[in-house]
This record gives structure tokens, C-alpha cells and sequence, in this order.
């Protein structure tokens, strides 16, 4: 079986990040080596699995990383504290302008008992473009990288214990801007901070179920080339839950959104689409959209899949798949309904930090239900081993960053 390398999402600064002091050249210097502890003396209650406490995903742990930035003396030490409200003023930017981005990833306990991250850096890198792109100050993403392992490691074994093996947290990164000047403006204070929530654990089976998808309207658009797709802004998501909710009203479970009047296929929610097709040769094919023109979101499982396939799937056979190409193109609603009428679409799924690696099985599109088949059902349970495995220590890969625990 072929190797999988470390990747990283690209990380070049090249404009001035929308603060008069930086020139492009480096980003701010952010310095993670010294973080201060501040020991939570009130410690809260892990919740009780499967509890509505654990299914409100509004508890966090004990602690929080966080780090202030000021153009005048750009980024203080970090900190790591007790979990708690943020002091921002009523007049703070982000609340006015929506100077915020973020990001979402996962601390893992293994089979073997270890605690992991999946490739963070990536997750830490991506969080640096999409600062850039609303303005706010760059960072290192090692820096960042090292403030999550550090509150990871020191939560970790009381929120995501031993004994919880095959289970995660959920970790956000947010970075705001803070600056208080009502004027529209580039903000001149930020706070970067990381916090850890307690999730309900969702199983890892396939279901035979999958995804219902409510396609989007044709006035509704998530993102436009040139726009802020490619960013993880809150800006993005906010105007998309009226869509979500009429999803969810009608029975659906993600927002299929569209693009063009041709229905391109973008994004599924919060989550990247593949589509699971053979051409006339009966090979096999999957299909993504591409990320030129910056309406995609990098996403950090979409990457993995694609080298995943490309490294093991391209040449050779398994047992249970044979050769995949890997393709990156735009692909409309007409294609995938004419791959259906000529029984040549295999599946459609999505995957995300959140979907993992889920089947679909409907599509609701202007009117229509569209039954997909299940044809791709191998090949996703294929790729849902191969991630779980490195997630969760079955598998050595230079994408698990293992934590040492406090």
C-alpha cells in the first residue's frame, strides 16, 4: 500500500493583511513557547454520555488558550485560563462588521489509548488565509498549532479519559476582531483564542440511510468566485442557516448548495461534495469541485481523501475497489441526472470534520426526488476505515500528531 506524505495547505502571506504596520513579508510573531497557566479552581462536570447536556453542545472544558493583539505591540503571551465570557465592549468590531474567522477540528482518544489531533497544521494554516481575508492580524500556524496542543494536553484526560477510546472532543480556534472604534474600519485589537466542547459521539457505521439534501434555490447563493467562500468567516454561514432551517422543516438534513444557472454543485452544508461516476471505459471516477476561483472551502477531509485515493486507489486494485481517478472539476445537476438516467452514477457523499465520510440518498431538487444509488457504498466505507484508522491510532501516518498528557 502506498505511503501518504505530509501535506500542509498552502501558507504564503502576500498582502498586508489589512494592518497599516505589516508589510507582507512575515506574518505578526506570535510566540507559543512560554504560554501562562492559569489553574481553573471550579472545574466543571463531564457530562454524562448521551445526556441532553452532552447532546446541547454547549459545554466546553475547564480551560481556554488565548492570545491578544494589538497593532501598537502586536501579539502578548498566550494564556491558557479558566473557561469563561470574553471581555469585549458592546462597540467591539466583530459585533458591527463581522471580523471573524474560525476553524473546527477534533482531539482524538485512540484505540490505543493515546490522544491525537488530525493534521493540525492544516486546520492552522487555513485559519491564517482566512484571517487575511477579513482583515485581521496573521500568526504562525505553528504557533497556534502548539496553543491546541497545550490545552489538549491539559484537558484532555479528564474530558476524553482512557477509557473513552473510538471518541473525540470538538476544538475551536476563533480569532475576533476586538478593536472597540465604531468606524468602519481595519480593527487595531484582536483576541485569538481556542476553546474545547464536549460533543455527542455519532457512530461510525455507514447507515444504510444516508443524507437527504434540499438543493438550493436558484436566488440563494453560499459563495461566488471572488468572494469569501474559500475562507471559514462567520459571514458565510450566518446567512446560510434560513436555507438550513427550511431544509430541516422539510425533512432534509444539509443544504445542497448550487451555483449558476447551469446548478453547479459546490458544497453540501458546511461539508465538500464528491460524486461517485463511471465513464463509458466503466471506470471509475470521483469528482469534486475545484478550489480555483475561491468559492470551495479547502477542506482539510476533502484533501485527505483526494491523496488518499490518489496514493493507494490510482493503479492498483483492492479487494473491495477497484482503480479510482481522482478529478477536480465543476459538475452540474444536468451531469449527475444524466449519469443517473444512464446508470452511470455511482454515489454521492460528502465528508468534513464534522460529516466525516457520509453517504447521500436523496436530493431534493426544484421539485423532484432524486433516489441516488448506493453503488459507491464500498469505496466509503473504504475511505471511512482508512481515516478512522489514522485517527484513532489503528494506523501510523504522519498526519496524527500524538499529545503528551499533563
Amino acid at each position: 500500500m502506498s505511503s501518504i506524505k505530509s501535506a500542509v495547505i498552502d501558507y504564503k502571506p502576500s498582502e498586508m493583511n489589512g494592518n497599516d504596520h505589516y508589510d507582507g513579508s512575515r506574518p505578526w510573531k506570535l510566540d507559543a513557547t512560554n504560554i501562562k497557566v492559569t489553574i481553573n479552581k471550579n472545574p466543571r462536570t463531564v457530562p454524562d454520555p448521551g445526556s441532553a447536556e452532552e447532546r446541547s453542545q454547549k459545554v466546553c472544558s475547564d480551560h481556554m488558550v488565548s492570545a491578544v493583539w494589538t497593532l501598537k505591540d502586536g501579539w502578548q503571551q498566550p494564556e491558557i485560563t479558566p473557561y469563561g465570557p470574553l471581555p469585549i465592549m458592546p462597540t467591539a468590531n466583530v459585533l458591527h462588521y463581522a471580523t471573524e474567522c474560525f476553524e473546527g477540528l477534533k482531539l482524538y482518544r485512540g484505540m490505543d489509548g493515546k490522544l491525537r489531533l488530525f493534521r493540525p497544521l492544516a486546520n492552522c494554516a487555513r485559519m491564517v488565509k482566512s484571517a487575511e481575508r477579513i482583515s485581521l492580524p496573521g500568526f504562525e500556524p505553528e504557533a497556534l498549532v502548539e496553543m491546541i496542543r497545550r490545552l489538549c494536553a491539559m484537558d484532555g484526560s479528564k474530558w476524553l479519559p482512557a477509557h473513552c477510546r473510538g471518541s473525540f472532543l470538538y476544538i475551536r480556534p476563533a480569532l475576533i476582531g476586538t478593536d472597540p472604534c465604531l468606524g468602519f474600519e481595519v480593527p487595531k485589537e484582536a483576541l485569538l483564542y481556542v476553546v474545547i466542547s464536549y460533543w455527542p459521539q455519532p457512530s461510525y457505521s455507514d447507515g444504510a440511510r444516508g443524507l437527504r439534501l434540499l438543493a438550493s434555490e436558484a436566488e440563494e447563493l453560499r459563495a461566488w468566485p471572488g468572494g469569501t467562500g474559500f475562507a471559514k468567516i462567520g459571514p458565510n454561514y450566518g446567512p446560510a442557516l434560513k436555507a438550513h432551517g427550511r431544509a430541516k422543516r422539510t425533512g432534509c438534513d444539509q443544504v445542497l448548495w448550487l451555483y449558476g444557472e447551469d446548478c453547479q454543485i459546490t458544497e453540501a452544508g458546511s461539508s465538500n461534495v464528491f460524486i461517485v461516476r463511471r465513464e463509458s471505459n466503466r471506470q471509475l471516477q470521483m469528482v469534486t469541485p475545484p478550489l480555483e476561483g475561491g468559492s470551495i472551502l479547502a477542506g482539510v477531509t476533502r484533501q485527505s481523501i483526494l491523496e488518499l485515493v490518489r496514493a493507494r486507489l490510482s493503479g492498483d486494485t483492492t479487494k473491495e475497489v477497484g482503480p479510482v481517478e481522482s478529478i477536480e472539476k465543476n459538475f452540474t445537476m444536468g451531469e449527475l441526472l444524466q449519469d443517473l438516467s444512464d446508470g452511470n452514477l455511482e454515489g454521492v457523499f460528502i465528508c468534513g470534520t464534522a460529516a466525516f465520510v457520509t453517504s447521500i440518498s436523496v436530493i431534493e431538487f426544484r421539485g423532484r426526488t432524486i433516489e441516488l444509488p448506493n453503488n459507491n457504498l464500498a469505496l466509503v466505507s473504504l475511505l471511512r476505515k482508512w481515516l478512522f484508522d489514522i485517527m484513532y491510532g489503528g494506523e501510523k501516518s504522519e498526519w496524527a500528531d500524538i499529545i503528551e498528557e499533563f
